[in-house]
């Protein structure tokens, strides 16, 4: 029997939904360090896009999980477990760790483990991933190659090629069979507002993104020699500046295609916690109350479920 895991708040919901602010309401009364678990913020240089936390707000609130990797780079939610293990064990005493982000796999990559990879030839690989970059349809591979494969990013999409080729068993296969063991116990706070408000908040966004320069963000990652295939810019928002910055995406549609996408992004996440946290603890708030009233409500009742235990 392993050693007692840790319990952890892990506040997760939408993009857009309004997660960092509650965290940095929560910093203002409890001494906490963030984890972001957040696939896109793991990527240095990709700071207005992927809507990191303010770095004034940063260098009051310990944050991990951010600035990782270029964007040229992979990072998997299995990296991200390893590193959160690693983050937990160093982190002092008398701070609270928070996770906080709507990245589902990489939530369960903490609280449920995934799964121990197989060995894969490193020269294989690399031919593996120089050919589906140029591959149009990679989720139509990844379905065909692994019978569990329901949907997904590119880079997700990928990675279930790649395991079934190189290994010759499908993705959902390993994670059934050789499942490695979460690192926290999870205390779930899943925030939610109404599907009109959670829009309204994307464009808000979204407005403010483009207004502090989003599309130079782009440009210049691209000027610096990342692909426009990158798994840093495979991404909502990314991938249409890149189209636009192609000439691909008029001016006019561009905004438009972005909150579209982002607004069926925010929708999987939705689903997929709804589904996911069944069976787990969870406090699911209406995210319309004011940052700092939730984050009165989650000490509460944390203290309380302490109390509990």
């Amino acid at each position: 029997m392993g050693a007692a895991k840790r319990w952890v708040p892990v506040i997760v919901g939408p993009t857009a939904v309004g997660k960092t602010a509650v965290a940095a309401a929560l910093a203002r009364v409890w001494p906490v360090t963030v984890i972001s678990a957040d696939s896109r913020q793991v990527y240095r240089g990709l700071d207005i896009g992927t809507a990191k936390p303010e770095a004034a707000l940063r260098a009051k609130v310990p944050h991990v999980g951010i600035d990782l990797v270029d964007p040229g780079e992979r990072y998997s939610a299995g990296h991200f477990a390893r590193d959160a293990a690693r983050w937990l064990a160093e982190l002092p005493a008398e701070r609270q760790p928070v996770v906080v982000g709507g990245t589902g796999f990489y939530v369960r990559a903490l609280a449920d483990g995934l799964f121990r990879e197989p060995p894969l030839d490193p020269q294989r690989r690399d031919a593996l991933r120089s050919w589906l970059r140029d591959l149009e349809r990679v989720g139509g591979w990844a379905a065909r190659l692994d019978p569990g494969y329901t949907a997904g990013g590119r880079q997700r999409a990928a990675r279930a090629v790649e395991i079934a080729l190189l290994s010759g068993r499908p993705l959902s296969w390993w994670q059934a069979h050789a499942k490695a063991e979460g690192v926290i116990e999870p205390w779930y706070v899943r925030l939610t507002v109404p599907r009109a408000v959670l829009h309204q908040r994307i464009e808000a966004r979204l407005q403010r993104m483009l207004a502090a320069g989003w599309i130079d963000e782009v440009r210049a990652a691209l000027a610096r020699g990342i692909a426009a295939g990158a798994p840093g810019l495979d991404a909502v928002g990314y991938r249409e500046i890149v189209r636009h910055l192609a000439g691909d995406l008029p001016s006019e549609r561009l905004a438009g295609e972005i909150a579209a996408a982002t607004r069926r992004y925010a929708k999987r996440q939705e689903t997929w916690f709804r589904h996911q946290l069944v069976g787990y603890r969870v406090l699911t708030l209406d995210a319309t109350d004011a940052p700092a009233a939730l984050a009165r409500t989650i000490v509460a009742r944390w203290r309380e479920s302490n109390g509990e235990r």
